[in-house]
């Protein structure tokens, strides 16, 4: 079984959730995120927000997986302020839905006075509301800008295991264990991190407080990412134990301190039944229902 702990399934389609069952992936983190273009008004965000919790989460499961998420607000609007004030706003609506892990994924992008003042406003919201807190690191001056986060963290006093730094490298990877962080790290093609050079960060570092996500999105991505790189780890000799961590216990000691990520989820599903609706819309597009008396699932 694996857990992908980081990827945006409201970009990929249901082939996508059909072979992430098939692989083994039982369930799924989905942060919020940029959608490629600014929003205009915090409307669009509200229903963005509304769809992670209720149809995201029940397209899923319509699949076999079991869905949770993260709300929060990305550090690329947080450089609008009428739309950023009006969001933070929001998520107050949100933080206590079934199924929130986390706020997040919050951080910085350009590293400006803006990101830094609405990252300081959902830290403090994060502790008023005991959450957890996902962090987006930067594509640019990555180090710089995951070592500011984490002295922010820590300035609002969060606990560093209660904060899982996402999208790490070589660079920032010793500093983030060092300090007590869940060290999270992305395998994206090209910009972040690839199986190879993950591979070789479990060889040297093991696998204590490390785990492993696909950010699968609208770019070119890959949702089969963690299954993927847990099977090149055991063809270079990486104990199973650690593969284990890596790519499936880590991730829930880490988000089932929610209360809101539970094994028993998955382990006892309810049954998948494809005639269901939700809000009067169903996953169906003509194709015969799978429901609990199919002599054919999702494996």
């Amino acid at each position: 079984m694996y857990i992908d702990p980081h990827i945006h399934m409201n970009a990929r389609t249901t082939d996508d959730y059909q072979a992430m069952a098939a692989a083994g992936v039982v369930a799924v983190i989905e942060p919020a995120f940029w959608l490629g273009q600014p929003r205009t008004s915090a409307d669009s965000y509200r229903d963005y927000l509304a769809t992670l919790v209720g149809w995201e989460r029940f397209r899923a499961s319509q699949f076999g997986i079991h869905h949770c998420c993260t709300v929060g607000l990305n550090s690329k609007e947080a450089n609008n302020p009428a739309l950023a004030e009006a969001v933070m706003d929001l998520l107050p609506l949100f933080l206590t839905k079934e199924g929130v892990v986390a706020i997040g994924e919050i951080g910085f992008d350009e590293g400006t006075e803006l990101e830094e003042r609405y990252l300081r406003a959902q830290l403090e919201l994060a502790r008023e509301y005991q959450m957890l807190v996902m962090v987006h690191t930067p594509h640019r001056d990555k180090l710089q800008g995951t070592l500011r986060t984490m002295a922010l963290c820590e300035e609002h006093g969060l606990d560093p295991q209660r904060v899982v730094i996402d999208h790490n490298n070589e660079l920032t990877v010793e500093a983030v264990l060092e300090r007590g962080y869940w060290t999270a790290f992305t395998l994206y093609p090209q910009t972040k991190m690839g199986s190879e050079r993950m591979v070789a960060i479990a060889q040297r570092y093991g696998s204590e407080r490390i785990f492993i996500d696909s950010s699968a999105d609208w770019g070119v991505s890959d949702p089969l990412a963690v299954p993927k790189t847990a099977q090149l780890m055991r063809q270079r000799g990486i104990p199973e134990a650690d593969i284990h961590r890596i790519a499936y216990a880590n991730a829930l000691a880490a988000y089932g301190q929610s209360g809101e990520f539970n094994e028993a989820d998955w382990l006892q599903p309810a049954a998948i039944d494809q005639r269901r609706q939700f809000e009067g819309n169903s996953v169906l597009r003509g194709q015969t229902p799978l429901t609990p008396d199919s002599v054919e699932g999702i494996q």
